[in-house]
């Protein structure tokens, strides 16, 4: 994977881009690749940002950047569109919220497609951000689609999870706080200066008192990421975040949890790969037709793998 220093090296974002969508495409010799560096990985922070749709994400992810840029950190932002991949790295599709960020070589900006893919990450975020690892870029931030499981999904790739919300949520939070507080590192209550702004956070932050946490106990930090409003601060709590877990030994837990969810998806799509091959499904599905049940059938095939 020298080749990879080498794109980033000489600037050569091109070649850089057609490996991720090699990688994004399915590229199972290149995904290889990446994988048997999985020992030389772990140099980059890697941040999640979830949250519903409509929360300015976005936004905050462009501050974000900006930010880290002006601490000298090289930023890689992957950004998962729910409908469609768009060329160029556009962050969601919207080059207008990345002008600011526009010729700074620091900054490679990577718009994925969910594609329908379950949990709100793209296929193929897991090796994409360890390519970008692997470049030497600081810092990855993964922003996702905000539907489904996303944010399940993506405190299981990043070592910092960051939950946004907007005080138009309103009561919704109450509903919504048993899930993120499983997930949530940081809470941030962006486009604070709405109406309400007030009254969501205390509520959050009453929720987060009530429940017993271990080391750690997620800040709840008020934002207006259009105006560049709370952004220091938030970075420092991401910062101090990361010492923490480095400190407790929990950063190397979490990344070994990773590496262990890899190790299962990279198993069950190689059985998947057996399983299926040799006109496998047809038969399962002629099977059926003739009224056998499905449990028969999959035990059968099950066997027959068993004894191959």
């Amino acid at each position: 994977m020298k080749t990879v220093v080498d794109f980033i090296r000489d600037n050569d974002t091109r070649s850089f881009a057609r490996l991720l969508t090699k990688l994004e495409s399915g590229d199972v010799e290149l995904r290889d690749r990446v994988n048997r560096e999985y020992t030389s990985l772990g140099r980059a922070d890697r941040i999640g940002i979830t949250g519903p749709p409509g929360a300015g994400k976005s936004s905050l992810v462009t501050m974000m950047a900006k930010r880290y840029r002006e601490l000298g950190k090289t930023v890689a932002i992957i950004a998962v569109d729910p409908s469609s991949p768009f060329s160029g790295g556009a962050l969601l599709g919207d080059r207008i919220r990345m002008q600011i960020l526009g010729g700074d070589s620091g900054v490679f900006i990577r718009s994925m497609a969910s594609r329908g893919a379950s949990g709100g990450l793209a296929r193929g975020v897991d090796e994409a951000a360890d390519l970008f690892d692997l470049g030497g870029y600081d810092v990855i931030l993964l922003e996702t689609v905000g539907v489904g499981q996303s944010e399940l999904e993506v405190a299981r790739a990043a070592d910092t999870t960051l939950v946004v919300l907007v005080p138009q949520s309103g009561d919704s939070i109450q509903g919504m706080k048993a899930g993120l507080m499983e997930i949530a590192d940081v809470f941030v209550m962006n486009k604070s200066d709405s109406d309400g702004a007030d009254r969501a956070t205390q509520q959050l932050s009453s929720a987060i008192s009530l429940k017993m946490w271990d080391g750690w106990t997620p800040p709840v930090l008020n934002t207006i990421a259009t105006e560049n409003k709370g952004i220091v601060e938030l970075i420092e709590n991401i910062d101090t975040h990361h010492r923490t877990l480095a400190e407790s030994g929990m950063m190397k837990t979490r990344r070994d949890r990773r590496f262990a969810r890899r190790l299962r998806s990279l198993l069950t799509e190689r059985v998947e790969r057996e399983l299926w091959g040799d006109g496998r499904e047809a038969m399962l599905l002629a099977g059926i037709e003739t009224g056998r049940a499905p449990s028969e059938l999959v035990e059968e095939l099950y066997r027959s793998f068993r004894g191959r």
